[in-house]
């Protein structure tokens, strides 16, 4: 089952702009309610896929990964 996140969302003067709960440092705008949310879906992205590789390069010799339950 894929992990979801909660968004934190507003409008601000004519931007919206957001903040996702789980992950700090996840946040964007947009100019429009969906324009801000296809951006923090790809700001997450890339954001996990830099903690994945952070992670990854931590680990010295053999290691596996495992999935944990939230």
């Amino acid at each position: 089952m894929p992990a979801t996140y909660t968004a934190v969302v507003q409008q601000s003067g004519e931007w919206w702009i957001g903040w996702v709960e789980e992950v700090p440092g996840v946040n964007s705008q947009g100019q429009t309610r969906d324009e801000l949310l296809d951006n923090l879906c790809d700001a997450l992205a890339e954001a996990l896929e830099m903690n994945r590789a952070e992670a990854r390069a931590a680990a010295t010799g053999a290691y596996e990964e495992v999935s944990l339950p939230s």
